[in-house]
């Protein structure tokens, strides 16, 4: 009988979610056999959401890739044949090098994103091949550009309010955010604060499965969140709620706020939000009087076109009411500002030749199909960590340039997701059991390690390994593309950083996590005497000669702060582009907003193409209030079709009063190949205010009856 042996190793969960879950890998004779949360890390408690329960049964699914594949159909068909990786990196680097010889680097650009959040196989893993190479850059500003750009400019690059000091608040507004479905284990710690009496309220346009368990649900109309808040200021002004000794003391422009707001009373925004006027007055004096209040933004805010000052607006209130002075007080956007990572090592944008062009993700759509009149077509793509065709908006955009026979795609990827069905190399990625990394966290203050412990099936490699074969065979000699991941991890992180104090690699071998060196829960209060990260070293109300730009970490660093148009020097609203007040044409023949979160049996669009996970999800469906499906003779558990000028998709109707007249909800990931349409089909490629955010969320459709 052949003996059994079982190792336990650790992990972390290497999806697009600020829990960064620390895990527990168990490895029976080589192959991956259960995983587990890690009981003593202090945010996961031993638990996993719904996605990662059964982790392993992903990397043993029957459809994943295990050999390099070759197109032999048309594009979208499926049709591959297995070749040999020295076969598949001959072709796309051959094809490559004629691509370049004829129309330059430029015509070459990558495309990934947080598929892996990893600092080796993650999203900025390929950044110094293609920097080296002189390829377009690529500007991935999906997620929370427009919220950093908003924070920088008011608090500096500071992690704020620790997600574990929640325990302490006694108010706690949750803006924007369905923690159960997308931080379930901060929602843990807001739990735990509730039943010691504090007060969650849940902002939101409609009634999301946070806002069910949360003592108050306030449901402003998508995409005016900032008239609430600069409403909420009005109100703590008017009625001296303001923590006057700390705005003297550790704010600027708080007179030049005061005269902003004296217009935006509640009356003025109840007219915009739709929320009573003296609903506002009521949250915006429990805000004021209740200490410690905690806010913890939600990147939803971000998702209309005045989302980075409505960001700015909600970021101003800690420091107005003097939150900021308790342990359990201030705000929390993204912790990761005080992780010591190096990105200028690992995208090396040292090596970008000046005057490289700059393509947004969000609108490769555009610039696939000629909309953007490039001086330089893109002739080639490679794309991994992402699926643009599920996650991108104007969808049917990005199909329409995948499809074209002169353009050479590559897509690393663990399924024949819809993306990859387009290209004419497919390659097979690893697993997070499969590979040695170390991952973000953009939503806690630990850094998480993960072991190499079980051997990917088939002939799938990570993404690094995918690099340095392709930098050997492209002749790029610099000595990160020989680093092993250990040297990337020895490399990658400032060990030396007095938040890694007492922390190196081995420690994390030895232990799977660390927390940073930055306070405890306990005692963290970081600007109760100011000590902001801005230029004035104080709370900004006001920022004299504001511009926009892109935040890092998020992007590629070549730029860092440079300044881009000049932007309002105080927070404001600023309406959506379509909603049926700012553009009421459009709305006559698209009278719905549609409200496009993230689904809760999915991970953006992993775990879609899964039976058991779809199953628990549900099929596509499509929320919508009673007074608008009787209106279109729509009964529940009827075929629908959401459509505007951008798209289309089908769901199933669930009629709920969970959303308010005039909204539809219809949650993101499905996969287009075994669906009608996706939800990004009807999503715009604008830009919001700030950062070169996606305006997910400000977007107009119809709903009928399926044909």
């Amino acid at each position: 009988m052949a003996s059994v042996l079982k190792t336990t190793h650790h992990g972390a969960c290497p999806h697009d979610c600020p829990d960064t879950c620390s895990m527990v890998f168990e490895v029976e004779n080589g192959k991956l056999i259960s995983v587990k949360g890690n009981a003593d890390h202090p945010m996961t408690r031993g638990g996993l959401c719904v996605k990662l329960k059964d982790y392993e049964k992903r990397h043993y699914h029957p459809d994943r890739l295990l050999h390099p594949m070759r197109r032999t159909g048309p594009k979208g068909s499926g049709q591959f044949e297995q070749i040999s990786w020295d076969e598949a990196l001959d072709e796309i680097t051959t094809r490559w090098k004629a691509i370049i010889d004829e129309y330059g680097p430029q015509a070459i650009i990558p495309y990934s994103y947080l598929g892996h959040q990893g600092l080796v196989h993650g999203l900025n893993g390929g950044d110094a091949f293609f920097n080296k190479m002189g390829a377009t850059v690529c500007e991935r500003t999906f997620c929370g550009e427009g919220s950093c750009t908003a924070w920088l400019l008011t608090v500096g690059p500071t992690a704020g309010l620790d997600p574990e000091s929640y325990v302490h608040s006694k108010f706690i507004v949750i803006w924007g955010c369905n923690s159960v479905s997308t931080n379930l284990h901060h929602w843990h710690i807001v739990k735990d604060a509730q039943k010691r009496g504090a007060k969650v309220v849940v902002i939101d346009p409609y009634r999301s499965r946070t806002a069910k368990e949360a003592d108050w649900h306030i449901a402003p109309k998508p995409g005016t969140d900032g008239a609430l808040a600069m409403a909420m200021m009005h109100t703590i002004i008017e009625e001296g709620l303001q923590d006057q000794d700390y705005v003297d003391n550790y704010t600027v422009g708080f007179s030049e706020l005061a005269e902003r707001v004296k217009t935006r009373t509640p009356e003025w925004a109840e007219k915009i939000t739709g929320i009573p006027a003296e609903e506002i007055r009521v949250f915006a004096r429990e805000y004021a009087t209740t200490q410690p209040a905690a806010i913890r933004l939600g990147v939803a805010l971000e998702r209309n076109f005045g989302g980075g000052q409505a960001i700015r607006a909600v970021t101003c209130l800690p420091a107005l009411t003097g939150a900021w002075r308790h342990v359990g007080g201030g705000a929390t956007q993204f912790p990761v500002w005080e992780h010591p990572y190096k990105f200028d090592v690992i995208s090396r944008p040292d090596l970008i030749p000046e005057g490289t062009r700059v393509i947004n993700a969000i609108q490769i759509g555009r610039a696939l199909n000629g909309e953007m009149n490039l001086d330089v077509p893109i002739k080639s793509m490679m794309c991994w960590n992402a699926n643009p065709v599920t996650q991108a908006a104007e969808t049917d955009k990005i199909v329409e340039g995948l499809m074209r026979d002169d353009l050479f795609l590559v897509s690393a990827e663990h399924f024949l997701s819809d993306t990859a069905s387009y290209a004419d190399i497919v390659l097979p990625a690893a697993m997070g059991a499969e590979m040695e990394d170390m991952i973000l966290s953009w939503g806690h203050l630990y850094l998480t390690y993960n072991e190499k412990c079980a051997e990917a099936p088939g002939e799938a490699l990570p993404n690094n390994e995918i690099f340095r074969r392709l930098a050997a065979k492209m002749g790029y000699q610099e000595d990160n593309f020989k680093w092993s991941d250990t040297e990337c991890l020895e490399n990658y992180v400032d060990w030396d950083s007095p938040a890694c104090e007492g922390i190196d690699l081995d420690y994390l071998r030895q232990h799977g996590f660390a927390r940073l060196k930055v306070g405890t829960p306990d005692d963290r209060a970081p600007h109760k005497a100011g000590n902001f990260p801005t230029p004035t070293g104080k709370c900004q109300f006001m920022v004299e000669g504001a511009t926009n730009f892109v935040a890092p970490p998020f992007r590629q660093m070549y730029e860092g702060f440079q300044p881009g148009e000049p932007i309002d020097s105080l927070p404001d609203y600023v309406p959506s582009r379509e909603s049926p007040e700012s553009n009421p044409t459009l709305a006559s023949d698209y009278p719905l907003n549609i409200i496009s979160p993230k689904s809760h049996g999915f991970l953006n669009s992993c775990y879609a193409n899964i039976e058991d996970k779809i199953k628990g999800q549900g099929e596509q469906f499509v929320m919508i209030n009673a007074a608008d499906a009787d209106m279109r003779n729509i009964q529940s558990g009827d075929k629908v079709r959401v459509f505007n000028q951008r798209g289309a998709f089908e769901g199933v109707a669930q009629i709920t009063d969970d959303v308010s007249p005039g909204i539809v909800v219809a949650t993101l990931g499905y996969w287009r190949q075994l669906n009608k349409g996706t939800v990004n089909c009807v999503s715009s490629a604008e830009f919001v205010d700030m950062g070169h955010a996606p305006t997910f969320t400000d977007n107009l459709v119809q709903v009928s009856l399926a044909s």
